[in-house]
């Protein structure tokens, strides 16, 4: 097959759940464990750190990828979902797998995906990890798909294990409790393997996830009880901050440069700080020098897209993949924070989440330009406009982003400011990203 082929084989012989959603949902680990066994289990051969979480994820996995070459080290990155090109999800040193090594991979494992009937997300992880070894990392950044104790990557016993944040979202796979969720999450935790938590939320949360690393003996660090990252200024499109340690209050690290500036990060670079220091402690050859390096760069060295990202100025454009009530709040309070004019939004969700709450972080005093991602669990924008209504947003529905987006910039004055997300799919439409 060509490569076009084979991709076209994976999303249509395969459950997708960014397709549709719960149906492909295949939890447990035995299809995965028995995919990677064909394969002579890959993913024991090079150390691994394992990254979970509700939000934040990907950007602390493309972080710590960052880190670790700028460090020296060959790495392997494997996340989820792609924005543009399947390739994105599986990466060394920043270059994507290459088309060559899909085609033999699936033409090769046909007999087993005919046996074992995996998921597309299991069959994706089983290509990474064998990607990774082919590829000769001296270490791969694997992060979870969803949950983490059923997830598919969770065959792993990692260097380190990491929880950036725990909030609601997925509820109909990982519970209706915040509690509930926080124990699948912690369920990446393994016997012995430290553990970072990027913040301390509340009670209920940490209980969890101390009582999941106690029972395996696991160290654990809440990296927002020891580190601090205290927003300094933007300036040249960076974000500086300073890192301080919380118990003495000294800088650690002054006027630390970060190219992804959305809000949100600080919590996040304080849990990618926080592991830095546990590995190296372990033996791995990090330095601040090397993590100033990256965190300036991290879409440079990763091909990161779509966190807190501006695509335009006059009027200024903005869009990220927040997309779910913990996410918006705090995008949508930055967005506050720069627009001087009008503010418009662009906004699409996926079909199987309630947006109810999500639409209700939003402003009434702006203009709304309501569209659908190009996804199967798209949510039309005509049903969209109506339930927006009920919160009082107001505005024409468009059939895709882009020409959401050119209407809203064409009515735009150069001082007003468009935020484009409510969904993943819909900043992974947007053509000029």
């Amino acid at each position: 097959m060509t490569y076009q082929e084979t991709i076209g084989y994976l999303y249509e012989r395969l459950p997708v759940f960014q397709n549709i959603g719960a149906r492909a949902f295949k939890p447990g680990l035995h299809t995965t464990r028995e995919l990677c066994k064909s394969l002579g289990d890959p993913q024991d051969k090079y150390p691994t750190i394992h990254i979970a979480g509700t939000n934040g994820k990907g950007s602390t996995s493309h972080m710590l990828a960052a880190v670790l070459q700028e460090s020296g080290y060959r790495v392997g990155l494997y996340t989820s979902p792609h924005l543009k090109d399947f390739r994105e999800r599986i990466r060394v040193n920043g270059a994507c797998v290459p088309e060559e090594f899909i085609i033999q991979f699936v033409d090769d494992q046909k007999s087993n995906i005919d046996r074992l009937s995996p998921s597309f997300f299991e069959v994706t992880v089983a290509m990474a990890f064998s990607y990774f070894e082919k590829a000769n990392v001296d270490v791969a950044v694997i992060e979870v798909g969803m949950g983490g104790r059923l997830d598919s990557t969770n065959i792993i016993t990692p260097e380190l294990s990491v929880i950036t944040n725990i909030s609601f979202d997925h509820m109909q796979f990982l519970g209706d409790t915040l509690g509930k969720i926080a124990g699948e999450k912690a369920g990446i935790i393994k016997s012995g393997i430290p553990v970072v938590v990027s913040e301390y939320q509340n009670d209920e949360i940490s209980n969890v996830i101390n009582a999941a690393a106690a029972a395996a003996d696991a160290p654990l660090i809440f990296a927002s009880e020891v580190i601090e990252v205290d927003f300094v200024a933007l300036l040249d499109g960076q974000m500086l901050v300073d890192v301080r340690d919380k118990a003495s209050g000294a800088i650690v690290s002054g006027r630390l440069a970060a190219d992804l500036t959305g809000a949100y990060q600080l919590k996040n670079i304080a849990g990618v700080w926080a592991a830095c220091d546990v590995l190296a402690l372990k033996g791995w050859k990090i330095t601040d020098d090397s993590i100033r390096s990256a965190l300036k760069s991290v879409s440079a060295i990763t091909g990161l897209k779509g966190r807190w990202q501006q695509l335009r100025q006059n009027p200024d454009v903005y869009c990220d993949t927040a997309h779910n009530t913990a996410g918006l709040t705090i995008t949508l309070a930055q967005f506050e924070t720069v627009c001087r004019g009008r503010k418009r939004f662009v906004v699409g969700f996926v079909g199987d989440k309630d947006i109810s709450t999500m639409l209700s972080l939003f402003p009434q005093d702006a203009q709304y330009y309501f569209c659908q991602p190009s996804n199967m669990r798209a949510l039309k924008a005509q049903e969209l406009q109506s339930r927006a209504l009920e919160h009082g947003l107001v505005g024409k529905t468009f059939g895709n982003v882009n020409e959401a987006l050119a209407a809203a910039i064409k009515d735009s004055g150069p001082e007003d400011a468009i935020y484009v997300g409510g969904s993943t799919f819909v900043v992974a439409d947007i053509e000029s990203l």
